[in-house]
């Protein structure tokens, strides 16, 4: 915007227009300039200023009748000087509408921004889960189908005798699963949890859901030597678990 003014004060139309010797078209552009832009009109006034000063100092005696031609010149022009000030205000006016309008658009589009960001968040994310979904199932194929995958009864002790699951190792794959087929059931407030030991470091693998599938694999970190858990804690789990509540050891 300020280069287009600066571009428009370079010339001389404000001149021109001073003298009247612009034509229709550019005396339109001069007076829409000096309605919209301070910086126009500001220079506009100043060389109206100037202009007068140099007319009175090379003022001339008045000649006969010129002030009646003056006031007639001004009554017919008072017709066209209304005009501009109507598109004057016009114009302030659709500048305020088209400042207005651009704000909008301008604050539209940084919404749309956002909402973009979070749009392709979320769907990287999901192809991230659909990914690993994707792996996860090709693991469990893999486990359930190799032939070097070890299959590894895993029975409850004392606290949980009806505990039955599987385990399924594959040392060529690096692959461990588990499928908890039978769970006993507990009070409201404990459920069952899952732990992996592996090279000195105790992971907690998360709750056990309740056994309603039966083909069901959970996936257990893979280690030489690996040991695995399943203990009674309080609803929801426990950050560490509770040695006293281990209910059945996996060693694979």
């Amino acid at each position: 915007m300020k280069e287009k003014i600066r571009i428009f004060l370079e010339t001389d139309l404000l001149e021109k227009y001073l003298l009247g010797t612009t034509t229709q078209e550019e005396a339109f552009q001069v007076e829409r300039y000096i309605a919209m832009y301070p910086e126009v009109r500001n220079t506009y006034i100043e060389l109206q200023e100037n202009l007068e000063i140099f007319a009175k100092l090379h003022a001339l005696k008045t000649p006969e009748g010129l002030k009646e031609r003056i006031q007639t010149r001004i009554k017919k022009e008072n017709s066209g000087r209304s005009k501009f000030f109507r598109y004057a205000i016009a114009a302030s006016f659709a500048a305020l509408i088209f400042a207005g309008a651009s704000y909008f658009f301008w604050n539209q589009n940084q919404n749309l921004q956002e909402e973009n960001v979070i749009v392709n968040n979320k769907i990287q994310n999901l192809e991230e889960n659909m990914r690993l979904q994707l792996e996860d199932v090709r693991n469990q194929f893999i486990v359930l189908n190799n032939p070097k995958t070890k299959r590894l009864t895993v029975k409850g002790n004392n606290k949980a005798k009806e505990l039955k699951a599987v385990a399924y190792v594959n040392p060529v794959k690096k692959l461990s699963y588990i499928n908890v087929s039978k769970l006993p059931n507990l009070p409201e407030n404990q459920c069952y949890q899952m732990w992996a030991e592996v090279n000195g470091q105790m992971l907690n693998l998360g709750v056990i859901e309740e056994a309603s599938n039966s083909e069901k694999l959970m996936a257990l970190p893979y280690g030489e030597n690996a040991v695995g858990y399943i203990t009674i804690e309080p609803t929801g789990g426990n950050s560490k678990p509770t040695v006293e509540n281990i209910v059945a050891n996996i060693s694979y």
